[in-house]
């Protein structure tokens, strides 16, 4: 029979597998592959990360599930890039319904919903490492958990800045995603923060 190590190891490498799976799929004729390239970027920077610090410091499951997660949704915003990922179109086609009409959106806001499943997705992960590597109290590893997934978020808007300067044109813009918007970065921080925020005032709340 497998132990708790050998199942969680199983559990991270099923993960793992599925990521590939999307991965190659993102991989193959994205719309920028350019932006794809740079995308991806912070992929690697994610997983050589975690994967150099599996022995000192392994995740939970759910962590790992959440972190799955988040990477799997920024492929497909790499793959057609984030501004033109056919949402719109994919519920037209299967439920025959606008969700922009419904929202009452204008412009594509694949990238506002997922910086707002950044903060979702990432402060639980953040709170384990504070309660449990650093041995914060509860109340202050939500507290330091929220403020790192808006430090993150601001550093994320800044690199996406620097980038677009550098690379400048249609690259830089594809990757910037503004859609005109001047108030973008403020706007995906915002997201961001309350994506972090509401899990864990209720999660504290409840004393998880």
């Amino acid at each position: 029979m497998l132990n708790n190590i050998d199942r969680k190891i199983m559990y991270i490498l099923l993960l793992l597998i599925i990521f590939i799976f999307v991965w190659i799929f993102a991989a193959i004729e994205p719309v920028s592959r350019h932006d794809w390239m740079l995308e991806n970027m912070l992929v690697f920077i994610i997983l050589l990360v975690l994967s150099l610090t599996y022995q000192k410091f392994p995740f939970s499951n759910i962590s790992y599930t959440f972190i799955a997660v988040f990477l799997i949704i920024h492929e497909i915003g790499a793959h057609y890039t984030y501004s033109f990922v056919p949402y719109e179109e994919w519920f037209q086609t299967c439920c025959d319904w606008s969700l922009n009409q419904f929202m009452g959106w204008e412009r594509n806001n694949f990238d506002r919903v997922v910086h707002l499943l950044f903060g979702l997705l990432w402060v639980y992960p953040a709170k384990e490492f504070f309660i449990r590597r650093l041995e914060f109290s509860n109340g202050m590893s939500w507290f330091f958990a929220v403020q790192s997934v808006m430090t993150f978020s601001l550093l994320y808007e800044l690199t996406e800045w620097g980038v677009a300067m550098i690379f400048g044109g249609k690259l830089g813009m594809e990757y910037l995603g503004t859609q005109g918007d001047i108030w973008d970065a403020h706007k995906d921080m915002l997201l961001a923060a309350l994506g972090a925020f509401i899990p864990a005032a209720i999660a504290y709340k409840m004393g998880k």
